[in-house]
């Protein structure tokens, strides 16, 4: 039987490094911004995984890759080995930890904004920041909500206000077709929008055959402290904003507080009461105030 070396004991100071159900062996999560990897990196973490006898890699839920069943005794080579394929070790304690996005405008005709390059300046900036609890950022580039953003600590959904010239607006109904919320009505051959009901997704806006239904410049929508696991939460509206460095702004500020005021050992949604939060909603609104209303506050239109 071959001696295991000595183990870096250091190296479980950091959130990537998990101890399994076998405390012989940990699994080693990879840090992997929007689930986003070239080619390549996907050759490199296979041949890692071989390397240091990884039988089967998992793909996790938050776009991320584990390495179970590691030899923890080589770990500090495994690791130097996945930072030089540009797939560094990962997070999963009381920090920020893997930021999820869906595919965005780069890719899907659904989406509002560029969730992608938002999730990668946000995972530049933030990334592993220690706090008394896991924080998780999510982006849902529409709210389709394909990466349930809402049930995240820091959650952005990407929105688009509709706009339409009753002057020239035929009336045809197109639009109804398109509007998952039943939200458009012709009225008296007039186009008719319950803004009350509309989600603000934009997916009545690029169908118009006149191409007379326009739409307002995308937005962002925040919510925080919604959760998953044992009792999910959907998260709470803080704020909509019209730019990325709005949204940098707004979560550079959440984490702040969370890391100045939340306490360690209950959930984020737990502690939302207790934290003021509706107070620190207003603050946010007074350095940034917010252009749009609040879902569901504005009535037929």
């Amino acid at each position: 039987m071959s001696r295991r070396l000595p183990v870096n004991q250091g190296l479980y100071t950091r959130g990537g490094i998990i101890t399994e159900r076998d405390p012989d062996y940990c699994i080693v999560r990879l840090r992997m911004p929007a689930g986003m990897v070239t080619p390549e990196q996907i050759q490199g973490i296979g041949a890692i995984a071989s390397k240091y006898g990884v039988e089967k890699i998992h793909l996790t839920t938050r776009q991320t890759v584990e390495l179970p069943h590691v030899d923890p005794s080589r770990i500090e080579d495994l690791v130097d080995d996945l930072e030089k394929n540009g797939t560094p070790l990962g997070a999963e304690r009381e920090e920020v930890v893997n930021i999820t996005a869906c595919l965005g405008t780069r890719h899907c005709k659904f989406a509002n904004i560029d969730s992608i390059a938002l999730a990668e300046e946000i995972d530049t900036r933030f990334f592993g920041k220690e706090l008394p609890i896991k924080v998780r950022i999510a982006i849902s580039a529409c709210p389709n909500g394909c990466e349930s953003e809402r049930l995240n600590e820091i959650g952005i959904t990407g929105i688009r206000r509709p706009i339409r010239d009753p002057g020239l607006c035929t009336g045809c109904g197109t639009c109804i077709h398109y509007c998952r919320e039943k939200a458009i009505i012709v009225e008296d051959g007039i186009i008719v929008l319950n803004k009350g009901k509309c989600m603000e997704c934009g997916f009545c806006i690029l169908p118009c055959p006149f191409g007379i239904l326009k739409g307002e410049d995308p937005a962002y929508r925040i919510t925080v402290g919604g959760h998953r696991g044992r009792h999910p939460k959907i998260g709470r509206h803080l704020i909509t904003v019209k730019s990325t460095e709005d949204v940098i702004q707004v979560v550079d500020r959440v984490i702040y507080w969370i890391h100045r005021q939340a306490s360690s050992g209950s959930l984020l949604p737990e502690q939302l009461d207790e934290l003021e939060f509706e107070e620190f909603r207003k603050t946010i609104q007074t350095l940034i105030p917010e252009e749009l209303p609040v879902p569901g506050s504005v009535q037929v239109g």
